[in-house]
């Protein structure tokens, strides 16, 4: 059984997430299954937010809370990035570089 430290850092849940594949008999589907997977997941997220903000939603629909939808996401996030070895930490922090550098400003449009 797969044990997670109880202070992980992202590393850590990718390593976690991997042997979990493995584990679980997931390792041989495909990335565009993953991707896909992550879609649906995403869409299971927007329903349970929907149902928190009381929107109307499809009575018949089996919706999870927000917090387990927003971990399915990170699973498949994660093993999306390990297809492509992908360190998620040094991504995020290469992506925030750029981001500090970019004018965010929006003079002259208006804002909703």
């Amino acid at each position: 059984m797969l044990v997670l430290n109880d202070r992980p850092i992202l590393s850590d849940f990718q390593k976690y997430v991997s042997k979990m594949e493995d584990e679980r008999g997931f390792s041989d589907e495909s990335t565009i299954q993953k991707c896909l997977l992550l879609g649906e997941e995403v869409g299971e997220l927007f329903k349970a937010v929907r149902k928190s903000e009381n929107i109307k939603i499809d009575r018949n629909s089996d919706i999870g809370t927000i917090e387990n939808e927003l971990a399915d996401v990170l699973i498949y996030l994660l093993v999306i990035a390990n297809r492509y070895n992908i360190d998620l930490e040094k991504a995020f922090r290469d992506k925030e570089e750029i981001n500090k550098n970019r004018n965010w400003g929006l003079k002259g449009i208006k804002q909703i």
